[in-house]
């Protein structure tokens, strides 16, 4: 998949940013993994302080996409750590944007992968399997969907209703 700058893509595609058909995340997402830019179809996770069911999205063929998890934005403990990154990078998947927290914060740098998340939290969340898979998740004010695509590089993060081309 080419690269694609999320700068130029807003300066080229200034239509569906009005229409809404493309929209930029708030820059409240601190990067990780060494992946500084990736992008990918969407797969939508809607848990709160619980990560059974991101291991179980991880644990499928990524097939490049990448997965954003709707953590309700909660900062008391990790969603994604070191071996849900490895994990992530063996399946094939491009990329993790989580709202909420990570840890293992250097195995996640050593990871092939792209992450974002609010920051980091040493604490493991519960292991109780709550949450729903493909749902559409409000993150910054944003309305994303299962299907669409995120483009993230070190200027933001932009979600769009269709893949783009330059």
């Amino acid at each position: 998949m080419a690269f694609i700058s999320t700068a130029e893509a807003c300066d080229t595609n200034v239509p569906l940013l009005a229409s809404g058909d493309l929209r930029v995340l708030p820059p409240i997402f601190k990067i990780y993994g060494r992946s500084r830019a990736f992008s990918g179809p969407i797969a939508t996770l809607k848990v709160f302080e619980d990560n059974v069911l991101v291991r179980e999205l991880l644990e499928t063929e990524g097939e490049g996409r990448v997965l954003v998890v709707d953590g309700g934005g909660s900062m008391r403990c990790a969603l994604v750590g070191g071996n849900l990154g490895q994990l992530a990078q063996t399946m094939g998947w491009a990329g993790i944007l989580v709202n909420g927290c990570v840890r293992d914060v250097d195995e996640i740098n050593g990871c092939d992968i792209g992450v974002r998340a609010l920051g980091s939290h040493p604490t493991k969340s519960s292991k109780k399997g709550v949450g729903e898979k493909h749902v559409a998740v409000h993150i910054g004010g944003t309305l994303i969907c299962d299907g669409e695509w995120l483009y993230a590089d070190s200027d933001g993060i932009l979600i769009s209703k269709c893949e783009l081309s330059l």
